[in-house]
């Protein structure tokens, strides 16, 4: 199946920071709390735009630890919109998501 979860960091280039979160489930929009619509989600990866492929740089939490550490906002926010709460549709979330994650100074623009 593929994944249902789309996610998008609304902002590209060098001004990262000034974007927001637009994450549908079979194509309708989700709803997020501004704690979590405007902020990076701390999905594991390499955010150096210096050094891209060097792990030295990577951050982030992997996926079974960030859905440890996830596991009850996601439950709110799949219940509030119903999608089935259980593993696979987490790991599903994290993966959309962790393609587009960034970090405040990833883009340089700030620098």
């Amino acid at each position: 199946m593929p994944n249902p979860f789309s996610a998008t960091w609304t902002a590209t280039g060098n001004n990262l920071c000034n974007g927001h979160w637009e994450i549908t489930f079979q194509g309708r929009m989700l709803e997020l709390s501004p704690a979590k619509r405007d902020e990076d989600m701390d999905t594991y990866g390499i955010y150096s735009y210096i050094f891209p492929d060097d792990e030295d740089y990577a951050e982030g939490l992997p996926e079974d630890r960030w859905i440890e550490a996830n596991a009850s906002w996601l439950a709110e926010l799949f219940l509030q919109h119903d999608i089935p709460c259980d593993v696979a549709h987490m790991r599903w979330f994290y993966q959309a998501v962790n393609r587009h994650d960034w970090r405040c100074g990833s883009c340089g623009g700030c620098l």
